[in-house]
């Protein structure tokens, strides 16, 4: 065992955890290389208690630690305050060991450079596993490893409302293909929430009712979430 690893065992790491693909595929990164994740660090919105960015409900959050085994440090913000929320977030868990935090960003250089400069204000390593990987082997890869994610939401500007509450598999990604929109929906055509896979133990159960319309989003109502046995084998 080299240096490197054995200096990666040795860090505790933490995940900017939306519960979507993207982030999900940056932590199954991270703990293919040995990394020891201790937290998902997840925002929700001070008024409506959804998750930020994504609108989905809080608790389907603490459901997905509860069925990965990793804690949830969920937080509350609003807008205007979100970075300083953020670094005050990060920075209550420095105490347990973390030296760095990974990120699911792809290609959006605005968001690699906030991430950054963010986490070097903290003192900690910014890890994006994903940066620079063609989106289309992404989502590829994401299916073919035996995730599961169900469409939560989609911008009406770029996709048809009739995907909301749709499971991400290759139906989904020939549609994507066909209609020029990024696989993994890295402009925010569309958010997800991932439900099973190899690093779960449980499978989520989602109890919905319909779509709900927020200005030009389409969002599903998930009202309950429930942990079943897994159907993939964690690794």
């Amino acid at each position: 065992m080299n240096d490197k690893t054995n200096d990666i065992k040795d860090r505790n790491y933490i995940v900017s955890w939306s519960g979507g693909k993207d982030s999900c595929m940056a932590l199954y990164e991270a703990m293919r290389q040995g990394r020891k994740v201790t937290h998902l660090v997840n925002f929700i919105s001070n008024d409506e208690k959804r998750v930020r960015f994504h609108g989905t409900n809080a608790d389907l959050i603490r459901q997905q630690g509860a069925a990965m085994g990793i804690k949830v440090a969920q937080y509350e913000t609003d807008w205007d305050g979100y970075e300083r929320d953020f670094k005050a977030a990060v920075r209550s868990l420095l105490p347990t060991g973390v030296k760095g935090m990974i990120f699911g960003d792809i290609y959006l250089d605005v968001h690699k450079e906030w991430v950054e400069r963010v986490c070097g204000e903290i003192g900690i390593e910014a890890l994006e596993p994903l940066w620079g990987q063609p989106t289309d082997e992404l989502l590829d890869q994401f299916i073919q490893l035996g995730f599961e994610a169900v469409v939560v939401g989609v911008n009406s500007r770029h996709m048809d409302e009739k995907w909301v509450g749709r499971m991400v598999d290759s139906t989904f990604r020939d549609y994507l293909k066909q209609n020029n929109i990024d696989p993994c929906g890295e402009n925010g055509e569309y958010h997800t929430v991932v439900i099973n896979g190899p690093i779960f133990s449980r499978r989520l159960s989602l109890i919905t009712g319909g779509v709900i319309s927020k200005n030009e989003y389409r969002l599903l109502d998930i009202r309950d979430v429930r942990l079943e046995y897994a159907t993939s084998k964690p690794v």
